[in-house]
């Protein structure tokens, strides 16, 4: 049997648009999401933050059916797993979250500022979100860090120490001024801006 070759290069779709539908399905289908983009239940404790910003391709255009997911410790820096011993069972904080991006590339998340967590060797991180991303044309989604600007622990920090200290800045979320906790995150796939994602 002869086989046909393509006439060029197709891209791999291993999230949208399909994604939107069974884990993003945002009140546009029968069912509500499992996970969502806001974190913060009634007995939440810690300092309330909202994440917020747009993700980008190589070329610099927005990319509209991206798939964030993100995972945090708490406030006091204990993740809601029975891994971590010191975790609160008295509340419902999870720690997980999920959105998809917007027409204009856009995500928020409502959550709380994460605690310092130890690394496996013990040593102090600054406060930071775990990031997944998730697009159109990626085989495997991509792992990345949301730090803080402003904190004195991303001195010594030991994962920000591993990143040439001029790209650094593509894992610091800004502040925005005005009186609410809203941190400014943008996400470069690829290009000049690409974000740091590290191989795990």
């Amino acid at each position: 049997m002869q086989q046909t070759k393509p006439d060029g290069v197709t891209p791999s779709q291993t999230v949208g648009p399909y994604f939107a539908y069974g884990l993003t399905p945002n009140g546009k289908y029968d069912w509500n999401d499992a996970f969502n983009n806001n974190l913060v239940t009634s007995d939440t404790s810690g300092e309330r933050i909202r994440i917020e910003g747009q993700v980008f391709d190589g070329d610099g255009a927005v990319v509209s059916d991206c798939m964030l997911e993100i995972w945090q410790a708490d406030a006091q820096g204990r993740f809601s797993d029975p891994q971590d011993k010191r975790a609160q069972p008295n509340t419902s904080f999870k720690g997980f979250g999920r959105i998809g991006t917007d027409a204009k590339g856009g995500y928020a998340f409502d959550t709380i500022k994460p605690g310092t967590v130890p690394d496996p060797d013990g040593k102090p991180q600054a406060p930071h979100i775990l990031l997944a991303v998730f697009a159109r044309g990626m085989l495997l989604h991509n792992y990345s860090r949301i730090y803080f600007d402003g904190e004195a622990a991303n001195a010594s920090d030991p994962v920000l120490a591993l990143v040439p200290a001029d790209r650094r800045a593509t894992l610091i979320a800004t502040r925005q001024p005005g009186g609410n906790a809203v941190y400014r995150f943008d996400i470069h796939l690829q290009g000049d801006k690409e974000t740091v994602f590290f191989d795990v």
